[in-house]
């Protein structure tokens, strides 16, 4: 009988002699348990608003409650729509970690003065490039911006050095990107604090007359691009290792570009605890838990992003180290002007 099974048999008894008596049965069954406790009573639960999909972080949270006994509920959304709503609802939020798939968002909170300094034990498991300047949200797994290429059309020397070259003509309607994604509008964030307001809508503009091809989010166009509907995709490095851990034969590639700048900016996610937090010691239990050896395999193996915690790893089969990446020299706390990249992108007509 597993740990989590004899968990949820005892929480149904719980309070009662028979309890009692259960878990001393089930402590003697479960060779991996070392402790029988009672669950987290309901109004204890970690609230957790995250704007990382179910799909990708659902196991590492069950994994914290099962290590930890924690009980989590969670919010999922968008990740600027939740830190919308901690900010709409104020004080009162029932929030108590925000977890979020890029350091915009979380900038905003911090901004807004809606995060908790990190303890400084925290904060120092990891990198001062992937913590806020404040303290107040850490990284928690990085997430490197590339330009993904068909092979069967392309090597990576016919690749452009920069983003700007892909309005070239040679490029047109052989593009892909995806206006509507989170990911892509914290890079477009990222060239306006990096080039300049009028740079960035310059390349916009630039590229919607080089009739970009538009998808709603990155997995089409990499599947796209593989299937040589495009050439190249700007997406996020982990989409294509996706596609290659189920097929190796995949006829697409990463490709970093050449030279700095905002199209090889590496982002986080990451995560951080709402100031007004009603269970703040399981809210610095969780944020420890994603920087812990289990959750960073996971990050890395599973969802295939770059881990914020441990040394040299092994990894998978696409992604290269990101100290051979030209990185762009970039504070990501200063990524919180999502609103303004959605009033340019709406003034270029990239968004409806």
């Amino acid at each position: 009988m597993n740990n989590r099974l004899s968990q949820t048999l005892y929480g149904s008894l719980r309070g009662t002699v028979a309890s009692r008596l259960l878990c001393g049965f089930f402590l003697f069954l479960a060779a991996g348990l070392t402790a029988c406790t009672m669950p987290v009573p309901e109004s204890q639960a970690l609230v957790v608003y995250s704007g990382r999909n179910e799909n990708l972080v659902a196991p590492v949270i069950e994994s914290f409650t099962a290590e930890t006994g924690i009980r989590v509920e969670v919010r999922y959304g968008g990740t600027s729509a939740m830190a919308a709503t901690i900010l709409e609802e104020g004080p009162n939020s029932p929030a108590d970690v925000f977890y979020g798939q890029d350091a915009g968002a979380l900038g905003a909170l911090a901004k807004a003065g809606r995060l908790q300094v990190l303890p400084e034990d925290v904060q120092s498991l990891v990198d001062p490039a992937w913590v806020a300047a404040d303290g107040s949200w850490i990284g928690t797994s990085l997430r490197a911006r590339v330009l993904v290429y068909n092979t069967d059309e392309l090597t990576a020397e016919n690749l452009p050095a920069n983003i700007h070259d892909l309005t070239d003509e040679q490029w047109r309607g052989r593009v892909g990107w995806a206006p509507t994604n989170g990911s892509f509008q914290a890079f477009v964030t990222a060239l306006r604090v990096i080039e300049g307001e009028e740079a960035a809508q310059a390349w916009l503009e630039a590229m919607i007359a080089n009739d970009v091809q538009v998808y709603p989010k990155n997995t089409p166009i990499v599947a796209a691009t593989g299937a040589g509907e495009i050439s190249v995709g700007l997406v996020n490095h982990y989409y294509l290792l996706r596609f290659l851990a189920e097929d190796p034969e995949f006829t697409a590639a990463n490709y970093h570009f050449a030279e700095s700048g905002p199209g090889s900016m590496v982002n986080v996610a990451g995560a951080g605890i709402v100031d007004s937090c009603s269970n703040c010691e399981a809210a610095e239990a969780f944020v420890r838990y994603l920087l812990s050896q289990a959750a960073q395999d996971y990050f890395l193996s599973t969802t295939h992003e770059y881990p914020v915690v441990g040394g040299q790893v092994d990894l998978p089969s696409g992604a290269v180290p990101l100290d051979t990446v030209a990185l762009p020299e970039i504070d990501l706390s200063d990524l919180e002007d999502l609103e303004g990249t959605l009033a340019l992108l709406r003034a270029v007509g990239a968004l409806e």
